[in-house]
């Protein structure tokens, strides 16, 4: 039994996110990339699916998330628009999409928008890339927001710690939440911050505080769905809640199969034609 019925689905949209946060209601958020797991996540009755580039990671198997392009994200996208019923849909734009050129930021937002039907986009970065959030919201395309730790930043960082634990970063990190809630983005994603700073975040603007390693005070949490049902168990950081074991779950009817098929055992009688 899913959490609504089919009759009664009322999209999410950015009104309702907001709406949720006034009423101190949080939001949960999931990444997905392809049409079948998409159906699963919005049938559950997930608010936000999130078109991570992270499928760069446990969808291609890259080291990074920065060799995902464009036309890949829509791809993904478009196959989790045609799941989805109920959840906000929101989509990264690729590494390479939107820094340094503000009119390039617009295109591939208008893309995105157009090719796949996604409801928003998902930037990385505050103050530096404040033109392209601009741009993309003055053609009428929702932005949400990513600071903290920015995994398109990695080799600028150099490391996947926490950060905004130094006075001067976490100031910065707070006026560039200020920024983009003044710019017109619906939401802001914190990602691998003190819980602390997070708190003082979430209070400072009237937009949803979505977290990831950002601590319990925010307005909602985003985690990546391959981590978190444990199909991936290489990448086990300390925000990780593993809900299920899927990978064992999964090689052990593998294992079944190649058993069964060996012995001969299927397709048996009943399944023959």
């Amino acid at each position: 039994m899913s959490v609504h019925s089919s009759a009664s689905i009322k999209r999410i949209t950015t009104h309702t996110l907001l709406e949720m946060k006034q009423r101190g209601e949080k939001i949960s958020m999931l990444t997905a990339y392809d049409y079948s797991m998409a159906k699963i996540v919005d049938d559950a009755g997930m608010d936000i699916i999130l078109v991570g580039d992270s499928a760069s990671n446990v969808m291609a198997g890259h080291e990074t998330t920065l060799p995902i392009t464009l036309d890949q994200m829509i791809y993904h996208a478009s196959s989790v628009v045609r799941a989805v019923k109920r959840a906000f849909i929101v989509v990264d734009i690729p590494f390479g999409s939107y820094q340094g050129n503000s009119s390039e930021a617009l295109r591939s937002a208008i893309r995105i928008m157009k090719e796949s039907g996604a409801h928003s986009v998902k930037v990385e970065g505050g103050a530096e890339i404040r033109e392209s959030v601009v741009r993309i919201l003055s053609a009428g395309v929702p932005v949400m927001g990513h600071l903290g730790l920015t995994p398109q930043s990695i080799y600028k960082f150099g490391t996947y710690t926490v950060r905004a634990k130094e006075e001067a970063e976490a100031q910065k990190l707070l006026e560039d939440a200020k920024m983009l809630e003044e710019c017109g983005c619906f939401a802001i994603v914190l990602e691998k911050i003190p819980a602390a700073l997070a708190k003082q975040v979430a209070e400072a603007v009237k937009i949803p505080v979505i977290g990831i390693g950002a601590g319990p005070h925010v307005d909602g949490q985003v985690l990546v769905m391959h981590d978190m049902l444990g199909i991936t168990k290489e990448f086990k950081p300390r925000f990780l809640r593993q809900y299920a074991d899927l990978q064992t779950v999964m090689k052990d009817a593998f294992q079944q199969y190649i058993q069964d098929v060996k012995s001969k055992d299927f397709p048996n009688e009943s399944e023959s034609y």
